[in-house]
């Protein structure tokens, strides 16, 4: 049956009707779809924090890694793991027969040397002694000298003399001859003068006699006198090599007592002493195992001086500028469960380390310049109570968290409010439009930190400016106020808001607390 022309039209206005009824109905519903949001007023905090939390483990205040100082069989070992010792307790022994043989032989060496030495010391006293004897010699030997020269001078004076009275007597006989010739002297008084003459001329003689023995005495004086002075000399020759042997014999001698002590100080360390009191923690070691020293020297045991714990962590290079020497911090312990033990930041090592270089060589190896690096920083526990004390083993897994800083009555926000954005582009002078633009280099611009404030329904994007970080909130330093409401989330929301948007408040369920839900 055919339509007629105005049922067509009724059923084209109709449609056209029900469509825009729809257009309206969808524009209306769109308008409703606003964005639930999790807002939290601005208020004053009592306190906040900020913190550094690195994971380690706990360390001794020092440990030794005991080896053996002398070779030998181990025959004894006195303490088990775990166990308490002091220091100088006797901890493993090793046979000492071979050390204490070689001390014996050692010592009966020394006592050799010394005897030495005696001797050498009696052969100076004798060597001095000859000295003292040739000396005196040689005073006698210069007197008989003194003696034969004097005999010279008293010779000499009787040869001088005897020339005098010879020369006398001549002039005598001469006088007596002439007056013979002239007949005034009788031939008697020839004959007496004749014999003075030729009893001059004999004690002459035996004046010059007397002093040329007189001289000869002199010169076997003389030589009596060289060769005393030869053996006073070699004499002293003989002291200086008598004493330039004790020299030799002392020192041989105490070589053999430095050896000796050696010796000594090995056949005590057969027995191996505690070095400090603390706890045994590990013994490689066993009875019958045959320790080596030297390069590849056995390890006996470890031990560890648990009076004060230390805990050593690794902190990421970003953080370690906010951490110093005396920082509080709280340590949990793996092993301890959710207790908490104070500490307190004792050492900062200046030098980074890449995570990957387990020897701690640091700047010894070259490393990639994008692989993270750490700083080690030692914690030393305080307070512990002796039942964590006895509880703590090193090696332990700890966490410990740094107070860096804390500030009283601090204005803070959720740290999930904080919003970074672009900032808006700067519009384009009106006489500048068309001109290319002035080359410049490329800067990324720099984000806008802020937060989204609920004024109404709408939002608003207010900059801030923010300083210390705590577990979950930061202070907000500038462009807050209290009581004003921040939009915390969820963050799916939270990263598409813009400005001006149209929001409600998420309705919370009983229990949940507001932030909670993303």
């Amino acid at each position: 049956m055919a339509v007629s022309r105005k049922k067509k039209i009724i059923i084209a206005v109709s449609a056209v009707a029900v469509l825009g009824l729809i257009v309206v109905i969808s524009i209306f519903a769109r308008g409703k779809d606003e964005a639930e949001v999790t807002v939290v007023k601005v208020d004053v905090r009592p306190e906040l924090k900020s913190t550094v939390t690195a994971s380690g483990e706990v360390r001794p205040i020092r440990f030794v890694n005991l080896t053996s100082e002398v070779q030998g069989r181990i025959t004894e070992i006195s303490v088990n793991p775990g166990d308490r010792v002091t220091v100088g307790q006797p901890l493993v022994r090793v046979d000492p027969t071979q050390l204490e043989s070689s001390a014996e032989a050692q010592a009966a060496s020394a006592q050799a040397a010394l005897s030495d030495v005696q001797n050498a010391r009696q052969a100076v006293i004798s060597a001095e002694t000859n000295v003292q004897q040739v000396q005196q010699a040689l005073l006698a030997s210069e007197a008989s000298l003194a003696q034969a020269r004097q005999a010279v001078n008293t010779a000499q004076t009787a040869v001088d003399r005897e020339e005098v009275n010879l020369a006398t007597a001549r002039r005598e006989m001469k006088r007596t001859t002439d007056l013979i010739e002239s007949g005034v002297a009788s031939r008697s008084e020839f004959d007496t003068a004749q014999d003075r003459v030729k009893q001059a001329t004999v004690s002459l003689n035996t004046a010059r006699a007397q002093l040329k023995s007189a001289e000869i005495a002199v010169e076997e004086s003389k030589a009596r006198v060289n060769q005393q002075r030869k053996a006073i000399e070699q004499a002293q020759n003989s002291v200086t090599s008598a004493r330039q042997s004790v020299k030799a014999s002392e020192a041989r001698a105490s070589g053999q007592q430095a050896l000796l002590r050696g010796q000594s100080s090995q056949r005590y360390k057969s027995t191996t002493l505690s070095p400090l009191t603390g706890v045994v923690v590990d013994i490689p070691a066993r009875v019958g195992q045959f320790a080596v020293a030297g390069l590849s020297t056995t390890s006996l045991m470890t031990i560890a001086d648990m009076t004060t714990i230390n805990v050593e962590v690794n902190v990421d290079e970003t953080e370690i500028a906010q951490l110093e020497v005396g920082q509080p911090a709280k340590v949990k312990v793996d092993a301890l469960g959710e207790s908490e033990i104070a500490g307190v930041v004792v050492q900062k090592n200046p030098l980074a380390v890449s995570r990957s270089d387990t020897q701690g060589s640091g700047l010894g190896n070259r490393v990639n310049v994008q692989e993270a690096k750490e700083f080690k920083v030692i914690v030393e526990l305080k307070d512990l109570p002796d039942e964590a004390r006895n509880s703590l083993k090193p090696g332990m897994t700890a966490t410990a968290t740094v107070t860096t800083k804390t500030k009283q009555n601090v204005l803070a926000v959720p740290l999930q409010a904080i919003v970074e954005k672009a900032p808006t582009p700067t519009p384009t002078p009106p006489g500048q439009q068309g001109q290319p633009p002035a080359a410049t280099p490329a800067e990324k611009p720099k984000e806008i930190k802020g937060v989204y404030v609920l004024d109404g329904k709408k939002v608003k994007f207010v900059p801030v400016e923010t300083g210390i970080t705590g577990e979950s909130d930061i202070e907000v330093v500038t462009g807050l106020q209290p009581q004003m409401e921040v939009v915390t989330g969820p963050s799916r929301v939270l990263r598409t808001l813009k400005e001006g948007d149209t929001v409600q408040r998420q309705q919370n369920k009983p229990g949940d607390k507001a932030g909670d839900k993303k």
